[in-house]
């Protein structure tokens, strides 16, 4: 038992005895620290008597690796840290003792307790040493690497990095930069906040990352790679003929994914049908399938300037697009208008159809020689009509095209084409004439999408000032099992049946749609709200994801272009600060301005600086404005 001022161990520290009374031993620890403890906590190492802890943690000087050998030859003990102490440092008083202990907790020779002592076997020690060296090792390379970059950082020159030997120390910052970890040991030896665009500073200043790198997907968790579960191609089934159609697949040029395609008749009686044949997906896939799990987790295909990465599988494309292949397996909307553009009656149907895909710029050009065409614009320009009379919102801000190429982005603006309104508009009827089909079902659960009125401004100033003004005050939509009036459209009822092979709330649509016409059993409104819900989450990150990505590119964009001048528009002054438009990026920005302007006036705006990591750019007045 240990007497008073004798020497104990106390998790692996040194302590002193100071009283034994009351069944409980009194101990201090070398920070001045007392306690009380079981005995069973500590360990005598010795006897003492021990005035203070003073110099008992001092390194003491021994022949260790010596008594190691001469006690391995001997059969490797157990010895007591007494004779250990003795025969490293030749003698055995306190400090001594806590030397042997000390050896002990080391681990490299020797192993066990006070009381019996082991030498460690020599294969062991000789890993250990090893494994201790190339530590040692790691340890100098990484303090050479944090040097290195401080002295970069400093503007100190004839610093150079080691590629691509000095990755493996900046792996916690890629981490961080990509969001799969809230720390980094290197930002923080660094003394750089532990943040993911300052973790992108980094590296692109030391060269590990080029600009080609978008982090923000990454960020997301959402995966560069499409969907690799490839759904059953249709089964036959009996589908309605609509070949003898004009149908029309009317899309941007870039894109490759075409679900939606128009055809138009006119009857006798002054009716219009409008025809809007979509891809047909849910023909084979089902709920709860692996491909609509995988649909679900997605929430829609992720548009990149670099690239796609598909909600539903590459190989889905050939099976269900319209217009890849002679004909194409459909479900069509079919819906009768009367003359002033109100829906009559709405058809849903399995189809078979002939599609000639466009783009909006072929569209335009074709569109006063040929009927269809041209009866599609009419009904469209007719459809605007009449949302607006009902109280649509509509906004026409500045719209860009990014695309990239071997790590380099191009921005185009996006032309408003007459052909993109009449798409635009026969996907609203359809939507429109879809939520009306499914709510005159009774008791079917159906995804629709409402809006709620925002809060309108009393005077709405003309041009782009004024369609800023209106965006700012429109509402998030609401996906709900129920109808709902969407302000913002102008329409009572409204949902999206469109776009099945981007969007999963629009698959979701058509497995109900399914579901009615194969006379099954379509999903629960628990169910239907269930899978809502899971797949706007996704989408959410998917709509972050890629505005945050046409940051970073436009960033890059304008890397290379200091002092490059722009023309701006003003939207809205703020106090000293203008909120303005740059068309030709679809940036908006916020800056002083001296010359007095107003709304919808062109300022002219120098870029000064970009800050690719936080994907900025900063714009100044030129003198005198």
């Amino acid at each position: 038992m240990a007497g008073e001022n004798a020497l104990v161990v106390y998790k692996n520290r040194p302590a002193l005895v100071k009283n034994t009374a009351d069944g409980k031993i009194l101990i201090a620890l070398s920070g001045g620290e007392q306690l009380k403890v079981r005995e069973k906590d500590i360990e005598l190492i010795h006897q003492g008597p021990v005035k203070d802890l003073g110099g008992i943690e001092a390194a003491a000087a021994g022949a260790v690796r010596e008594a190691w050998e001469l006690l391995l030859a001997d059969g490797g003990g157990p010895v007591s840290l007494k004779d250990l102490a003795a025969l490293v440092f030749g003698e055995y008083d306190p400090a001594s003792a806590w030397a042997a202990f000390s050896l002990i907790l080391d681990g490299l020779y020797f192993t066990g307790s006070a009381s019996a002592v082991y030498c460690r076997g020599r294969d062991e020690v000789e890993a250990e040493e090893k494994k201790r060296e190339e530590k040692k090792r790691e340890s100098g390379d990484r303090e050479r690497f944090l040097a290195g970059l401080k002295n970069r950082r400093n503007g100190k020159t004839g610093e150079t990095l080691l590629l691509p030997d000095d990755a493996r120390f900046m792996q916690d910052v890629e981490a961080l930069a990509l969001g799969k970890s809230s720390r980094s040991r290197t930002m923080k030896d660094l003394g750089l906040g532990e943040t993911p665009e300052e973790a992108h500073a980094l590296l692109l200043d030391t060269g590990f990352w080029t600009t080609a790198i978008n982090p923000h997907p990454a960020r997301f968790g959402l995966s560069l790679v499409s969907s690799k579960i490839i759904p059953a191609p249709p089964p036959p089934e009996e589908r309605r003929d609509l070949c003898h159609l004009a149908a029309f697949a009317i899309d941007s040029p870039w894109s490759s994914d075409p679900d939606d395609a128009v055809s138009v008749e006119f009857t006798d009686a002054g009716q219009i049908i409008l025809y809007v044949h979509v891809a047909d997906p849910a023909a084979s896939i089902t709920p709860d399938s692996p491909a609509e799990r995988e649909a679900r987790d997605r929430g829609a295909t992720l548009y990149l300037p670099e690239g796609s990465s598909r909600m539903l599988a590459d190989e889905a494309l050939p099976l269900f697009a319209l217009g890849l292949s002679e004909k194409s397996p459909a479900l069509t909307f079919k819906i009768t208008l009367d003359a002033g553009g109100k829906i009559i009656d709405t058809d849903i149907f399995p189809s078979l159809v002939q599609v000639r895909r466009l783009t909006y710029n072929e569209a335009d050009r074709m569109m006063d020689s040929d009927v269809a065409l041209r009866g599609l614009l009419d009904l469209a320009e007719r459809n605007l009509s009449r949302r607006t009379a009902c109280g649509a919102v509509n906004i026409d801000m500045p719209e860009t095209h990014i695309s990239v190429e071997h790590g380099k982005p191009e921005i185009e603006p996006i032309i408003q084409y007459r052909s993109a309104s009449l798409v635009r508009e026969c996907m609203l009827i359809a939507g429109e004439g879809a939520a009306a089909w499914a709510a005159r079902k009774g008791d079917f659960a159906f995804p629709y999408v409402s809006q709620e009125a925002g809060d309108m401004p009393d005077a709405v100033p003309s041009g782009m000032a004024g369609f800023w003004q209106l965006r700012r005050c429109m509402r998030p939509r609401t996906l709900s099992a129920k109808p709902g009036r969407h302000w913002g459209l102008g329409l009572d009822a409204y949902t999206q049946v469109t776009s099945p092979l981007r969007r999963y709330t629009d698959l979701l649509a058509h497995f109900q749609i399914r579901a009615l016409l194969r006379g099954g059993q379509p999903l629960s409104v628990d169910e239907l709200t269930a899978r809502l819900g899971a797949a706007e989450a996704a989408t959410a990150a998917v709509v972050q994801a890629e505005r945050a990505s046409r940051g970073h590119w436009t960033a890059v964009f304008l890397s290379g272009k200091k002092d490059s001048q722009w023309d701006a528009v003003a939207l809205e002054k703020k106090g000293n600060r203008w909120a303005l438009v740059i068309p030709a990026l679809a940036l908006e920005t916020q800056i002083p301005l001296r010359k007095e302007v107003s709304p919808n006036d062109s300022v002219k705006l120098i870029l000064k600086s970009v800050n690719i990591p936080r994907g900025e750019a900063t714009f100044v007045a030129p003198d005198g404005q």
